[in-house]
């Protein structure tokens, strides 16, 4: 199936759909419960999708006609957590938990990428990129990456959204001159 989607882009904020199946080891520590997952209750915020998600409001408007061009998945649709409930990121797993986990992932993003059909991947971040990079090679996509809108980063806090719009328009993405 064709898409009219130019861009879809891997990023560790939304939802990856489709299922995809594939057994991952049970990560060693403590399990985590349902009353040790932060929640929206606490009051607080994830400051990288209030970003990406606020940047696509002001910039198109609606989301239709956001989606009309673009797509965003999450490389990987998990999230992991230490005992402080801050974020481990996949990158900082052990190589058994980490190597079935992102074979999983790499086969879905080619299984969307596949159905889709875009023109671009854009990795949002670097690991997004390096892994869109490993998962792609050999399919007809040219892959990308803006900066991560993570508060962890210097330049994500001076602008994000300039530097993200600079970037895609660098990769030869067009964007539209307001909503």
């Amino acid at each position: 199936m064709a898409s009219s989607a130019s861009v879809a882009a891997s990023t560790c904020s939304t939802v990856t759909p489709g299922a995809v199946s594939r057994r991952v080891a049970r990560p060693s520590g403590k399990p985590i419960t349902a009353s040790s997952v932060t929640t929206r209750s606490t009051g607080r915020s994830e400051v990288s999708g209030t970003r990406l998600w606020g940047w696509a409001r002001d910039r198109f408007g609606t989301p239709e006609r956001f989606f009309a061009r673009f797509f965003v998945g999450n490389y990987c649709p998990l999230c992991f957590v230490d005992e402080g409930g801050r974020n481990i990121t996949p990158d900082k797993l052990g190589a058994s938990e980490r190597e079935p986990l992102l074979e999983a992932c790499d086969e879905a993003l080619r299984q969307v990428t596949q159905y889709l059909r875009p023109r671009w991947v854009v990795g949002i971040g670097g690991f997004a990129q390096k892994q869109a990079e490993r998962a792609l090679a050999g399919m007809d996509v040219r892959i990308g990456t803006i900066l991560h809108p993570s508060p962890a980063s210097p330049l994500a806090n001076r602008g994000w959204a300039t530097e993200a719009e600079k970037q895609l328009r660098a990769l030869g993405i067009e964007l539209p001159t307001g909503p």
